[in-house]
């Protein structure tokens, strides 16, 4: 479990970094910590069902860091996905 966490965190930190417009931006502190953990967390299952699953990619452990290049994808897919959810409903 602690290192599922972990690896959320470092999958979406460095998800975040490399989406442009990231929409969690302004966030700080703890709450942009945990915005990036649920995001890795998301991504990482996303990029296991995707490449694992789907693909027949990978090996069977959802959260392990012979993954995080799936993982780092599902999590961009993740925030890009936010971002638009979030964008249309602040133009309502």
């Amino acid at each position: 479990m602690v290192g599922a966490v972990i690896t959320g965190f470092i999958v979406g930190v460095i998800a975040r970094a490399l989406t442009p417009g990231d929409v969690f931006r302004d966030m700080s502190g703890p709450t942009s910590w945990l915005v990036s953990i649920v995001v890795g967390l998301v991504g990482s299952l996303l990029g296991y069902l995707v490449f694992t699953g789907g693909l027949g990619i990978g090996d069977a452990d959802v959260f392990d860091l012979g993954g995080i290049v799936g993982a780092v994808i599902g999590a961009v897919v993740v925030l890009l996905l936010a971002g638009l959810m979030m964008r249309r409903q602040t133009r309502r």
